[in-house]
């Protein structure tokens, strides 16, 4: 009798031994949800469109895009944080959401804890443009401007306390001029009240702005980087136009609910390496403005807790406070 239940035990074993690497090499067998937690047409929505396409290709099964607007990103965050970390959910992450927020917010809805790295994808050196029809060509006329006009001039951003936000009134502090800042729920709509006239200028990434200035819709005047952004290398930065020592950028990359396998970790890690990899993957990124980067899980980890520390001391400083 012990004899048989001993060999019942060593097949049981040696079965879920099988199975288990099985439903690791299977991953994925279903579809994956990216939630974006800005709208559509924003630069997050436009960089997850142009890799998830790619991404999906490798992993065999569709990466669909799911966008969760609002608080500054927050709410789609706290939507992955509370999802199944079964591989099947991963989030859009970007320098707002997880590094600066935490300072802004009197009550946050997620920990950083409540997530895993999957891969840093790419640093993002914002724009700087004016409405077309203002006559300001450089930093230095808009500066010029906004000294004859205290407070006249307006910038709009994703949201009170995003990094387009942080990066406006660092620009209003450091060139010694005030600015009015107009929020709007994301970088699209900004984008199109600066089109229409209804603000004057907002500091934004090149995904949602590059269309626009190439048609004449917005004009260019700068990046807001410490160098020259790889794909826009005939933009002078802010900090060469007048503006010594600024330097502002953000970035974006990938996170999955806390616990999610670590084959599927590192399963979608190796897929959106692949993706960032390709030639013209990276020239296509370069000409909207992204620097891609990829690397291990850990490179996305240490970047997040750099960021943490780095935007604390600034937003303290600015005493910038969200309900």
């Amino acid at each position: 009798m012990h004899r048989f239940l001993f060999g019942v035990l060593s097949v049981t074993v040696s079965l879920f031994a099988a199975v288990a690497p099985a439903s690791a090499q299977t991953y994925p067998d279903r579809p994956i949800r990216w939630i974006i937690p800005w709208p559509p047409g924003g630069g997050a929505d436009v960089i997850a469109r142009l890799l998830g396409n790619q991404v999906a290709e490798g992993l065999g099964k569709p990466v669909i895009i799911e966008n969760r607007a609002g608080a500054a990103g927050n709410i789609g965050a706290q939507q992955a944080a509370r999802s199944a970390p079964d591989g099947y959910t991963i989030v859009f992450a970007y320098s707002g959401t997880h590094s600066i927020n935490r300072h802004l917010y009197k009550e946050m809805t997620f920990e950083e804890s409540d997530f895993a790295p999957v891969i840093l994808l790419a640093d993002v050196p914002q724009m700087l443009v004016v409405n077309a029809n203002l006559p300001i060509k450089s930093v230095a006329d808009l500066i010029a401007m906004a000294r004859a006009n205290p407070g006249k001039l307006t910038f709009g951003s994703s949201g009170n306390g995003a990094i387009n936000h942080l990066a406006g009134q660092l620009f209003a502090s450091m060139a010694d001029v005030k600015l009015t800042h107009i929020p709007y729920k994301g970088g699209a709509p900004a984008a199109n009240a600066a089109m229409a006239g209804e603000i004057d200028m907002i500091f934004g990434e090149p995904a949602t702005l590059l269309p626009l200035v190439e048609s004449g819709k917005l004009r260019a005047i700068a990046t807001t980087g410490a160098r020259r952004a790889l794909g826009m290398p005939a933009l002078p930065t802010i900090a060469e136009s007048g503006v010594p020592g600024y330097n502002v950028t953000s970035w974006n990359g990938v996170l999955a609910p806390a616990g999610t396998p670590a084959a599927a970790i590192a399963r979608l890690n190796a897929e959106f390496n692949k993706v960032l990899a390709e030639p013209e993957m990276r020239a296509r990124l370069l000409k909207t403005g992204y620097e891609p980067v990829g690397g291990p899980p850990e490179r996305f980890s240490q970047k997040i807790e750099s960021e943490t520390r780095k935007w604390g001391p600034v937003i303290k400083q600015a005493g910038l406070q969200m309900n």
